[in-house]
């Protein structure tokens, strides 16, 4: 009978982020930081809370209830909360209301790469919860045509319930697995927040273990990732904007999706302007060399942003 091994294994988080440990910056304070709880953040829904008396009153009624806050400067309508452990905004009258909408502040980035204008045909392909859908709206107040698209039954759930709680009407929604979206309405632009590893949510537990990380399953999350992007691509209108958008460190998940997309299809990457610190796409990973303009994508870390680690890039459809 095999012997186990009396040792606990304490710093599994180190044998698994070490792959990364020439990619992230300063990279002992990211394991650092990964030992404190993720922020909380929300934003007014300026969809319901349309002037500064209303907005100002609501801050003050969510002082009242023991929320302590401040201001995001770098995103308007952003909030961080202060006395993290101590609040559940969830369970906020304010929140069932739809007043405030809870999301972590780089949730907004790949919808402030996308820039959506009233006007505009959007498709939001995997929108459940409905975050980036409800900040898409708020941004044009309610005047684009939305599809918010996810596969599962169970998501597509949250979602309608988020559109309702936040009193969308620009939006409709579809069911469809992504990469098989039905051709038919040719979109200005795409947003593929795309399904994956989630390795920009992840944290460390008091015995070093790695929390909120997701099992390893049988799907081939890449393959996935490269057939949203590609039909994407294939959905808008020449000159249109993809947007593809993650949660996670891998390159593979990140780089090397964007990189397929531009060896398959005519495209190109844009540059677009960050409110927060990045650091710039990776044009090599692992002897793999990637297109050079991927330089222009984005990468945020979690230690740098005090939020979700999350990868951006922003696409033109040439041809």
């Amino acid at each position: 009978m095999a012997r186990r091994n009396p040792e606990k294994r304490q710093f599994h988080y180190q044998e698994y982020f070490s792959r990364y440990e020439s990619l992230i910056p300063d990279f002992e304070e990211f394991l650092e930081y990964l030992r404190t709880p993720m922020p909380q953040y929300f934003r007014i829904n300026t969809l319901k809370i349309t002037t500064e008396a209303e907005k100002e009153r609501l801050l003050s009624i969510l002082r009242e209830k023991g929320v302590e806050f401040e201001r995001v400067n770098e995103v308007e309508e952003f909030y961080r909360v202060l006395n993290n452990e101590e609040v559940s905004l969830g369970n906020l009258k304010e929140y069932s209301l739809g007043f405030i909408h809870s999301m972590t502040v780089s949730s907004s980035l790949p919808v402030i790469a996308l820039e959506p204008k009233p006007g505009e045909v959007i498709l939001d392909m995997c929108a459940a919860p409905g975050g980036k859908t409800g900040l898409i709206a708020m941004v044009t107040e309610d005047k684009v045509f939305l599809v918010s698209n996810d596969k599962r039954i169970d998501r597509l759930t949250a979602l309608v319930s988020n559109i309702k709680r936040l009193g969308i009407t620009c939006a409709i929604t579809t069911r469809y697995r992504g990469e098989q979206f039905p051709f038919g309405i040719t979109f200005d632009k795409v947003l593929v927040d795309a399904p994956c590893s989630g390795e920009g949510r992840y944290r460390i537990g008091l015995e070093g273990e790695i929390l909120y990380q997701k099992g390893p399953g049988r799907a081939n999350i890449p393959a996935i990732q490269k057939g949203l992007l590609v039909r994407a691509y294939d959905l808008v209108k020449p000159g249109g904007i993809i947007v593809y958008s993650t949660c996670t460190i891998n390159p593979k998940e990140n780089e090397e999706v964007v990189d397929y997309l531009l060896r398959k299809r005519q495209a190109e990457i844009l540059d677009w302007e960050s409110p927060f610190e990045f650091y710039p796409g990776l044009t090599e990973w692992e002897e793999r060399p990637y297109h050079p303009s991927l330089v222009l994508t984005k990468r945020y870390y979690t230690h740098k942003i005090k939020a979700v680690g999350f990868y951006v890039a922003k696409i033109r459809r040439i041809a």
